[in-house]
Order: C-alpha cells, then sequence, then structure tokens
C-alpha cells in the first residue's frame, strides 16, 4: 500500500513538472497571403475608374457646364451662385438645407419634396460623405449640383429602398441657410 502512495505521489509530482513547461505559440494552420486584400483593392480601383468615366461622360457632354473638382473626390457646379457672403457652415452649425438624388443617368431617385427640408448639424450628424464635405463648401442661398462617385454617396451597401450598391449619384443642394448650434 506504500508504494502505491509513493508511486501515486511520485507520478502527480511528475505531471506536475511536465506541466510547468513553456508553452511555444504555435504557427497557424492556414497562411493568408493577402491574395483577398489585393483582389479587393483592384476591384475597388476598377469601380472607382468606371465611375469617372461616367462622371467625365456627363462633365463633357454639357460644356456649357463649369464643373469644378474638389479635394474629396467629387465635382460640383454652381446652379445658383451667392458672391455676397463670405460664410460657410462650419462643426457645429446646423445647416437648413433642400435636395434632390438622381441617378447618374438623372433619372430621380428622390425628389426634394420627398426628402422634405433637412436640419443638418454640421459634422454631427451621419449623413452621406459627399454630402457632409459639400454643405461645408457652400454659401447660404447657393444651389450646387454634385456628381458623386458610389464611395461618397451610399457604397456598396446603398440604402436598402432605392439607391443600389455602388451607384454613383447626382445630388442638387440648396443651402437655404445656417447658424452656431447654440442661435436655433
Amino acid at each position: 500500500m506504500r508504494n502505491i502512495k509513493i508511486s501515486v505521489v511520485f507520478i502527480f509530482v511528475l505531471l506536475t513538472l511536465i506541466g510547468c513547461k513553456e508553452q511555444q505559440a504555435r504557427m497557424p494552420i492556414s497562411r493568408n497571403s493577402g491574395a483577398f486584400m489585393n483582389e479587393s483593392v483592384e476591384r475597388n480601383k476598377k469601380l472607382i475608374k468606371g465611375e469617372e468615366k461616367q462622371i467625365d461622360s456627363i462633365i463633357k457632354s454639357n460644356p456649357q457646364i463649369k464643373y469644378l473638382t474638389s479635394q474629396k473626390g467629387y465635382w460640383y457646379h454652381y446652379d445658383v451662385k451667392n458672391d455676397s457672403d463670405t460664410l460657410r457652415p462650419k462643426k457645429g452649425d446646423v445647416a437648413f438645407f433642400d435636395y434632390e438624388i438622381k441617378d447618374i443617368a438623372g433619372n430621380v431617385i428622390y425628389s426634394q419634396l420627398e426628402l422634405k427640408p433637412q436640419t443638418y448639424l454640421v459634422d454631427k450628424q451621419n449623413i452621406m460623405s459627399g454630402l457632409r464635405h459639400g454643405i461645408k463648401q457652400m454659401r447660404k442661398k447657393e444651389t450646387v449640383t454634385f456628381l458623386f462617385p458610389s464611395h461618397l454617396a451610399f457604397g456598396y451597401h446603398g440604402d436598402d429602398r432605392r439607391i443600389g450598391t455602388n451607384e454613383p449619384l447626382i445630388c442638387t443642394v440648396t443651402l437655404n441657410d445656417f447658424k452656431p448650434e447654440n442661435k436655433q
């Protein structure tokens, strides 16, 4: 009986010592070469290039309209320009605007009547990224038509209603007014 107790204690001590070895990290079973990411990047480059061709054809088909290129990657022109004001909305201002959304062929997706007058807390509310940048370029009482590639519109997801995936858009926006956040 004594030998059994000694054997059990010896096995227990042996197992404890074996279990105390420092564990080493194992290599993953499969390694990702980054091929998926590279393919995704190439797919997006092609998509953007195709959308830019569509937008370029719109610009070239209307030589009487002077389109400007933004640093953010969209194009725009003034339907109504206000040269008398110098102020533009900034972060925290409350902007009051109307807008209409069309597809790249010029078909109305959402009319100004459907979208109703908008109240937007500049850079503090979630709206289409192209509009977020575009509104900050406008002055009171201006109307601007923006040509947004899909990544500045609703992107890969669309809007789950009428705007599909990767759809470039034309948005005509009228900035009616804007005020500092605390003077609503």
